[in-house]
């Protein structure tokens, strides 16, 4: 699904919104090229403590492994890897003791890229009791466009997935 086609940011908070509160189910987020995007979009919507916990701002790879992701997955695959953004989401879950996280891992750009992780290459990992998913995305267009669009798939695919 690309960008044009995705419901704006405050539908899929608001459709989120609904299906958390009558689930009865919490959230949190786990960001890293997003810079908290996610949670400032849900926060924008009133009421959302009651299904939000809260999120983590995990830019350096230091503070990755303070939250709980294994120091060897990011030097064996690197900080936007299938591997750490599941390990991001999974620890997120587990320390807020919610009932499902999101977490983003990405190059935003314009430089940090390279052959193998270009720019526009996002990680995004969904945890929930029993499972979680990892999905890779390559997004299109300028820093802002990419975070913008990863926050987006972010939200789309916790929607998806509840």
């Amino acid at each position: 699904m690309t960008a044009s086609e995705m419901p704006a940011g405050e539908e899929l908070v608001a459709v989120l919104a609904q299906r958390l509160t009558s689930s009865g189910w919490r959230m949190v987020s786990v960001e890293s090229c997003t810079g908290g995007a996610i949670g400032s979009l849900i926060t924008d919507r009133a009421g959302s403590s009651d299904w939000y916990e809260g999120g983590w701002i995990t830019y350096s790879n230091a503070l990755k492994v303070q939250l709980g992701v294994p120091a060897i997955d990011i030097d064996r695959h690197g900080a936007v890897s299938e591997q750490v953004a599941r390990a991001m989401a999974e620890q997120g879950r587990l320390r807020a003791e919610v009932d499902i996280a999101v977490s983003v891992t990405g190059v935003a750009g314009p430089a940090g890229g390279s052959p193998g992780k270009p720019v526009g290459m996002v990680w995004i990992a969904w945890a929930w009791p029993g499972g979680a998913e990892a999905e890779v995305f390559y997004f299109d267009g300028d820093r802002s466009a990419v975070r913008e669009q990863a926050t987006l798939q972010a939200l789309h695919g916790l929607q998806q997935r509840l």
